[in-house]
C-alpha cells in the first residue's frame, strides 16, 4: 500500500559499495535488450547491471541464483514465448520457486522458503520470462505503520530514487519502481493496494500498470486486501507492460475474484494503437491537479487534443474523505483475516503464523524492525472483529458504491467520458528518517483502487529532474482501452527520461547554479 510518507543517503555515500559507485563511475548507458538474442545474454546482463549500479540505488534484495539456469534451458527448448529471456523481477511480496524466501521485507518471514511460484509467475515463466530475483519494498506492503519511510525494509534496507538519490521512490513497490528506471531489467512485477504501483513508476519515470481488481491472481502473494489488491507490472514502455500484462492476466480457481479473468483478458499488446485517443471524451481530474504539475499537465492536455480527444474538465468527486476513511476500516479488518489465512500456509519453519505474532515478533525485534517507525496500523488491524462484523461490511460497501458506481461511474456517465487523466502525484520527496514520508500531493487514484478499477501512469516530464506521471482511470474491465489511450498519449509525448543518478536535485547542473549568490 502506498501512503504519502525511508534513510539517508548512503551516510553521505558511505553505505557498502555506495562510495566506489559515484555517479560519474557508473556505467550507466541504458542496455540494448532487443540486440540480445538468447536468453542468457539477457540475463546475464540484467545480473551485471545489478552488481554494478544497484549498490547505489538498493533497489534489489536478492538475486535468483538459477536465474542463468532458467536463461539456459530456455534457450535450449522452443519455441519461444512473447517474453523471451526477458528478465523480471518481482516484488518479494510474491513468491517464487527455488531457494529465495519470500520476506515482505521483514525479518519474521527470513525463512520463508515456499517453493512454490504464485500463478501470476508461472505464467510469466510459461509465456519465457526469467525470474532474475527479488525486488526491495516497503516493508509488509506499506501497512505496518501510517508514519513509515516508503521503500525501507528491515531486510532490504532503503531504496532510493535513480534520479536524485536522497530522494524517496515512493511505495510500496520501491524496488520494482526503481530497478526498471535504472535499467536492471526491462519489467518488474509489483502490486498495488492503493497507490503501490502507480505512486513508485511515477515517481521513478516508468510505465506503472494497476490493473482490474479480479484480472490477475493473488494466490501465494503476502496480502493486505482481498477487496483491493492486485499485481501489475512495471516497464519502460505501454507496450512492454502491455506484453507482461497479456502473460499475466488469467482466471485462477484459488482465487475466486478472478473467476472472470479468463473471459476479460485479451492480448493488450495488440490491441495498442496510436489512434486510440481519437475520438475519445477524456475527463480531467481537476480536482486532483496542483502540487506543481500544472506546467507539464497543460502540456499533456494539449497532445491529448492533437491526438483527436475531447477534454471535460472535472472539478470535484464527491466523499473522497468519506471514502478513505471507509477504506482504512476495510483495509484493518481484512489484513488481519487475509495475513491469518496467508501466514497459516507458510512453511512449518516460519513460526510466526497469525498477526499477532508478528506484532510480537517485531517488539521483541525492535532495534532492527522498528528502528524507525512502529506499528500502529498492525496492531490497529488485531483490535478489528472480523469479516462478519457489521461495521466492516457497511464500510465497504460504502466505500465501494461510493468509488465505484456513484464516484467514477457516474463521473463517466454523466459526462459521457470514456476515461480520467489527471497527475499521478507530485514528484519524489526527500528522504528523511526524522520526519518519515512528507505528501506531496495526493493525485487521483485512490478511487480507482477502491473501486478495484484499472489506472495507468505513463511519464509525462518532470520538476527540475524528477519524473511526474500521466494518470489514466477507467471503469472495471477497460483494462484494454487504458493501455491503449496511454499508448497513444507515450507515442506522441515521448516523455521519459533516463536516470542521472544525481546525489541530489541541487547538484544537478541545472540547479547547482542557482543555489549560488547571484554577482
Amino acid at each position: 500500500m502506498m501512503k504519502p510518507h525511508a534513510f539517508l543517503l548512503c551516510a553521505s555515500l558511505a553505505l557498502a559499495g555506495c562510495a566506489s559507485l559515484a555517479p560519474a563511475d557508473a556505467p550507466l548507458a541504458p542496455i540494448q535488450w532487443d540486440r540480445l538474442t538468447s536468453a542468457e545474454a539477457k540475463t546475464a546482463a540484467s545480473i551485471r547491471r545489478i552488481k554494478a549500479i544497484d549498490p547505489m540505488i538498493n533497489s534489489v534484495i536478492a538475486v535468483d541464483p538459477t536465474a542463468l539456469d532458467q536463461a539456459r534451458a530456455l534457450d535450449r527448448a522452443g519455441p519461444r514465448g512473447p517474453l523471451f529471456g526477458m528478465p523480471i523481477l518481482v516484488k518479494d511480496n510474491i513468491e517464487t520457486v527455488g531457494p529465495l524466501p519470500t520476506t515482505a521485507g521483514s525479518l519474521a518471514l527470513k525463512d520463508n522458503v515456499t517453493n512454490r511460484d504464485a500463478p501470476l509467475v508461472a505464467r510469466l515463466r510459461q509465456a519465457g520470462a526469467v525470474i532474475v530475483g527479488k525486488a526491495n519494498l516497503s516493508e509488509w506492503a506499506n501497512i505496518r505503520d501510517d508514519d513509515s519511510i516508503s521503500g525501507w525494509s528491515a531486510v532490504g534496507g532503503q531504496t532510493r530514487n535513480p534520479h536524485a538519490l536522497n530522494r524517496n521512490t515512493c511505495g510500496s513497490s520501491s524496488g520494482s519502481a526503481a530497478a526498471v528506471a535504472a535499467g536492471l531489467v526491462p519489467a518488474a512485477i509489483g502490486t498495488e493496494t492503493d497507490g503501490s504501483v502507480t505512486c513508485p513508476a511515477a515517481a521513478t519515470g516508468v510505465v506503472g500498470f494497476k490493473p482490474t481488481v479480479g484480472l490477475v491472481s493473488r494466490t501465494h502473494v503476502v496480502p493486505i486486501s482481498h477487496s483491493q489488491d492486485t499485481p501489475g507490472p512495471f516497464a519502460r514502455t505501454v507496450r512492454d507492460a502491455a506484453l507482461v500484462m497479456t502473460a499475466m492476466a488469467g482466471s485462477d480457481p484459488a482465487d475466486s475474484a478472478t473467476v472472470e479473468a479468463d473471459r476479460r483478458r485479451v492480448d493488450y499488446a495488440a490491441g495498442l494503437s496510436t489512434e486510440a485517443l481519437r475520438g475519445k471524451r477524456i475527463g480531467v481530474m481537476r480536482y486532483a491537479s496542483g502540487f506543481g504539475t500544472d506546467e507539464a499537465l497543460d502540456e499533456a492536455l494539449a497532445v491529448l487534443r492533437a491526438q483527436g480527444a475531447t477534454l471535460v474538465d472535472i472539478k470535484e468527486f464527491p466523499g473522497r474523505a468519506e471514502i478513505g476513511r471507509n477504506e482504512f476500516q476495510v483495509l484493518l479488518a481484512e489484513l488481519k483475516a487475509d495475513m491469518n489465512a496467508y501466514l497459516a500456509t507458510t512453511p512449518p519453519q516460519v513460526r510466526t503464523r497469525t498477526l499477532a505474532d508478528l506484532i510480537a515478533f517485531n517488539k521483541a525485534n525492535a532495534a532492527v524492525e522498528m528502528p524507525l517507525f512502529d506499528q500502529d496500523t498492525f496492531e490497529q488491524a488485531e483490535a478489528t472483529r472480523g469479516l462478519d462484523d457489521p461495521e466492516y461490511k457497511k464500510a465497504r460497501e460504502t466505500s465501494l458504491r461510493m468509488a465505484g458506481k456513484e464516484g467514477i461511474d457516474k463521473i463517466l456517465k454523466d459526462n459521457k467520458l470514456d476515461a480520467l487523466v489527471g497527475p499521478t502525484r507530485g514528484a519524489a520527496w526527500l528522504i528523511d528518517a526524522v520526519h518519515t514520508d512528507v505528501s506531496t500531493g495526493s493525485g487521483g487514484g485512490s478511487p480507482a483502487a477502491v473501486a478495484g478499477y484499472p489506472h495507468l501512469t505513463v511519464p509525462m516530464g518532470h520538476i527540475k529532474g524528477l519524473p511526474i506521471g500521466l494518470s489514466f482511470i477507467g471503469p472495471q474491465w477497460s483494462d484494454a482501452l487504458i493501455l491503449s489511450l496511454g499508448y497513444a498519449y507515450e507515442q506522441a509525448s515521448m516523455k521519459r527520461i533516463e536516470p542521472r543518478f544525481l546525489r541530489s536535485v541541487e547538484e544537478s547542473p541545472e540547479v547547482a547554479p542557482l543555489l549560488k549568490p547571484a554577482r
